[in-house]
């Protein structure tokens, strides 16, 4: 059994910092890439920043210089600090993992369950 969890959500003022976590867990064998994706009410998942095993990153336009994805591998977590937020942040905010299941045998892409991010004044 593989999860993801979340946390680190919540209500923060625009202008706002937040830190979200991302621990995996169970029969992981190996994590390639890591991602935080996020969903608005009425709108399309879409990706916000990715991060390999090695460390390349990737951002979504809308967030570049404000936000930075980094990961500890020894953990197998992935984080997402979040800086000078905007009420258009305001999202579910959930992240993926490209893994290899040794009890399994297979790749597998879990998602966690989800954490609400909430800019507002």
């Amino acid at each position: 059994q593989v999860q993801l969890v979340e946390s680190g959500g919540g209500l923060v003022q625009p202008g706002g910092s937040l830190r979200l976590s991302c621990a995996a867990s169970g029969s992981i064998f190996s994590i390639n890439t890591m991602g935080w994706y996020r969903q608005a009410p009425g709108k399309q998942r879409e990706l916000v920043a990715t991060i390999t095993s090695g460390g390349s990153t990737n951002y979504a336009d809308s967030v570049k210089g404000r936000f930075t994805i980094s990961r500890d591998n020894a953990k197998n977590t992935v984080y997402l600090q979040m800086s000078s937020l905007k009420p258009e942040d305001t999202a579910v905010y959930y992240c993926n993992a490209d893994l290899y299941d040794y009890v399994l045998r297979l790749k597998r892409y879990p998602w966690g369950q989800g954490t609400q991010v909430t800019v507002s004044s």
